[in-house]
């Protein structure tokens, strides 16, 4: 039996996550915090899953470190520079962390095709919009796409008149442009051009709980499997998608 300490159970995201995991055979979960809890509440846990704050994930990961758990981080707000900082700390531990920027297995798919699709065209960018309550921008999902487009290419993508503040945030040289707006759950787009012609790869979200359950099951069995920095639940996924 895993033993599970939940930070954020009580929000969107953890509220998911709780009943995931409450449901998963071979799983127990022994302590669910909220902002007003003790670190000392994951005292025990074999897996402390973070879905907190961008202020408050890095403290959660450093208790659960020290307590030799391993950690699922779903927070947004983690970039590869942030990531790398903690490495070492990960590293003494002995242990494994997981940053999954987006649970749903869709938006997983869409990021590792256009990522791979993005070798063949000059030009992408990344639109990605969600509900105007979303604390931070670009989104987790768009920064991880980003990554992956310039991991998968052997030149930089064009990106014109990038000094511009309205030509969006460069990641890994990819521009990326935010949109926070009622009405909407989470949607990205990547937009790739060459010569003559345009790809776009659109994900949606609809359903929040139903779009995230199934790669939460996965992300729980990777989480445990795993030692080391793990960044991106497409590591767990036979995508068949060549480099």
């Amino acid at each position: 039996m895993t033993l599970v300490a939940l930070a954020g159970g009580t929000g969107k995201l953890g509220s998911i996550i709780r009943s995931v995991v409450e449901s998963e055979p071979g799983y127990e979960l022994t302590a669910v915090l909220t902002s007003a809890s003790e670190v000392s509440e994951l005292d025990g846990a074999d897996l402390v899953i973070d879905a907190t704050h961008p202020d408050a994930s890095e403290r959660i990961l450093t208790a659960a470190l020290e307590r030799g758990a391993r950690v699922l981080v779903g927070t947004s707000g983690w970039s590869a520079e942030r990531i790398e900082r903690i490495r070492p700390a990960v590293e003494r531990a002995g242990t494994g962390v997981v940053f999954v920027p987006n649970f749903s297995l869709g938006s997983v798919i869409g990021s590792a095709i256009a990522a791979s699709a993005s070798r063949f065209f000059d030009f992408a960018e990344i639109i990605e919009a969600h509900r105007d309550s979303k604390v931070d921008s670009p989104s987790g999902t768009a920064v991880r796409t980003a990554e992956l487009i310039a991991d998968a290419r052997d030149e930089p993508v064009a990106a014109p008149h990038a000094d511009q503040p309205a030509r969006g945030e460069r990641i890994a040289g990819v521009p990326v442009h935010s949109l926070r707006r009622p009405g909407v759950i989470a949607q990205q787009q990547a937009i790739l051009s060459g010569p003559g012609e345009s790809l776009t790869i659109q994900h949606d979200t609809t359903d929040p709980a139903a779009a995230y359950a199934p790669g939460i099951r996965v992300a729980l069995a990777g989480a445990m499997a795993t030692t080391g920095v793990t960044v991106g639940l497409e590591n767990f996924l036979d995508l068949g998608l060549g480099a």
